[in-house]
């Protein structure tokens, strides 16, 4: 690849994370001030990236048309999203869809529940493997070699006092999860968060997405979460007929 090339899509996914002054962009690329701004002004000029009130660099609007553009070739996301936005009226709860990219599980579409409390996902990120729902369940219905390379992104880091933090606990969990039918988030990233998984198949009854119900605690703990796994199971199911599945889920 073009160092020029690396160095522009370098820059836009340190901007994407937080606004960053000209020399921190300098810096983080090992490079003369001179040289970072001239990447940075191509692609302020296309629109790639932008200047905020405070003269930071941050993503620009085009990027934000060529992802919803990427959104919408996502099948599986157009198909499902009905499904989550029926759940999530129903409910009044949060609904996700994640899907296994590579060996990443990333957040390809959301519903937002009622209330206003914000929480750390969002469409077209990673889901944290360890913590997760949706990655959990997905995780857990792959093969051992797919499973093995999804777990090594795995940080461990501990978020709450129910984080996984050992490979031996983890594993434990997806096993479980693959025995009864769906994963659980026992507020494991955020303490007053939890939520219930569901799995998804594709036309060769293999899991590539996931369904997850989130909800506050003090709304919904996790065991009246539980109690509409049924529902959340006929949701997936759904969704897996649109995408050609002709089986039931086990």
């Amino acid at each position: 690849m073009s160092q020029t090339v690396a160095r522009a899509i370098d820059i836009i996914g340190f901007v994407a994370h937080q606004p960053r002054p000209l020399n921190d962009v300098a810096e983080h690329l090992g490079v003369h001030k001179s040289t970072a701004l001239r990447i940075l002004q191509t692609l302020e000029g296309a629109g790639f990236v932008r200047k905020d009130a405070g003269g930071h660099y941050v993503m620009g609007f085009q990027l934000i048309a060529y992802g919803q553009l990427a959104l919408d070739q996502v099948e599986a996301r157009s198909l499902a999203h009905p499904v989550l936005q029926e759940l999530a009226e129903r409910h009044g709860h949060t609904v996700h869809l994640g899907e296994l990219v590579g060996d990443h599980i990333v957040y390809i579409d959301k519903v937002d529940g009622r209330g206003s409390v914000a929480m750390g996902s969002r469409i077209g990120l990673r889901a944290q493997t360890h913590t997760a729902g949706v990655a959990k369940v997905i995780t857990a219905y792959q093969a051992p070699a797919i499973r093995e390379r999804v777990l090594d992104q795995a940080t461990f880091e501990r978020f709450t006092d129910t984080t996984h933090t050992t490979r031996e606990s983890l594993v434990a969990d997806l096993n479980q999860t693959r025995a009864r039918g769906w994963a659980e988030d026992d507020g494991e990233h955020e303490d007053y968060i939890n939520c219930v998984a569901v799995p998804v198949r594709d036309a060769r009854g293999k899991v590539t997405h996931g369904v997850s119900v989130t909800a506050l605690s003090a709304v919904a703990p996790l065991a009246e979460l539980r109690n509409h796994v049924d529902e959340f199971r006929s949701a997936a199911q759904q969704i897996s007929a649109e995408l050609g599945w002709k089986g039931h889920t086990p």
